[in-house]
């Protein structure tokens, strides 16, 4: 009598230095978004000193901006604004697109074909031309930002959240719920949604970059959240003419954007290997 030989367990995978230096980077951003009230040194619209692009001392850490303001206090505070705007947008943009994605998946008929060719419509238009046009027609309130990158990026996640939808439906579990009588509500939140979180958590996170990026082109062309407030695009603007003097103040936001969005996208790569591992061990 043979016996069958015992499967070793797969080994465990290890946090990994890329997971590590996003999980530290936006660990870092969320702690000083959270906290910056406290962080402050100074407030970010009051007058430091009379001298622009001061350099960095020991009462004012990054010097000074383009009319004598502390730049880190102001760093700090765009920092909170960039990124609760980011998340507001994304959040609706998936709000909006994940819910009408799976519906027509689920629905299918002439409401998929009329959303579908609306959606096409909406990608086939340069993002920042239409972000252009529709803030400077209703004016660069914070809300508006948000709103109009939400309904923007929504069109692009619309066609994820449909493609996992349609692979969704013709399923055992789905045959069985609808069997069963189940309405439309059910359908979407009770028995196809818990079968997409990952991959459109995936799709959340790198949608956040592209509307951190997205607000901060806006800001640096005029467009954007306006003063005393900034976001990162903004105090990158603002401070530009620095750079011909040798200042760094446009270099500190820029380089915040990069690292965020870097790490961002580090942290989908990174799920999605594991997500390949987990499936290949199967």
């Amino acid at each position: 009598m043979t016996t069958k030989p015992d499967l070793a367990p797969l080994p465990r995978q290890r946090p990994s230095l890329t997971l590590w230096f996003s999980f530290g980077v936006l660990g870092a951003f969320v702690f000083i978004a959270v906290f910056s009230p406290w962080l402050v040194p100074f407030d970010p619209t009051e007058f430091v000193t009379d001298l622009p692009f001061q350099a960095g001392n020991g009462a004012s850490i990054l010097g000074s901006d383009y009319l004598g303001r502390d730049l880190f206090s102001r760093l700090i505070a765009g920092t909170s604004l960039t990124l609760l705007m980011g998340l507001g947008a994304t959040l609706l943009a998936h709000l909006v697109g994940d819910t009408l994605g799976m519906l027509v998946a689920l629905r299918g008929g002439w409401l998929d074909v009329v959303l579908c060719r609306i959606v096409d419509v909406a990608l086939s238009l340069p993002k920042i031309i239409v972000g252009l046009v529709v803030v400077a027609a209703l004016g660069s309130s914070i809300t508006t930002l948000v709103v109009v990158t939400g309904l923007i990026y929504s069109a692009s996640v619309f066609r994820v959240a449909r493609a996992l939808g349609r692979d969704l439906v013709g399923q055992d579990f789905m045959r069985v719920a609808r069997m069963r009588g189940e309405g439309p509500v059910w359908l979407l939140f009770g028995e196809m949604l818990p079968h997409v979180v990952r991959p459109l958590a995936a799709d959340f996170a790198i949608r956040m970059s592209f509307a951190i990026l997205f607000m901060s082109s806006l800001s640096f062309l005029g467009l954007g959240v306006q003063p005393p407030l900034a976001d990162w695009g903004a105090l990158v603007r603002e401070n530009l003419q620095g750079l011909g003097g040798g200042s760094l103040a446009p270099i500190y936001p820029a380089l915040a954007i990069a690292l965020v969005s870097i790490a961002l996208n580090l942290f989908v790569d990174v799920l999605g290997e594991r997500n390949d591992a987990a499936e290949l061990s199967k």
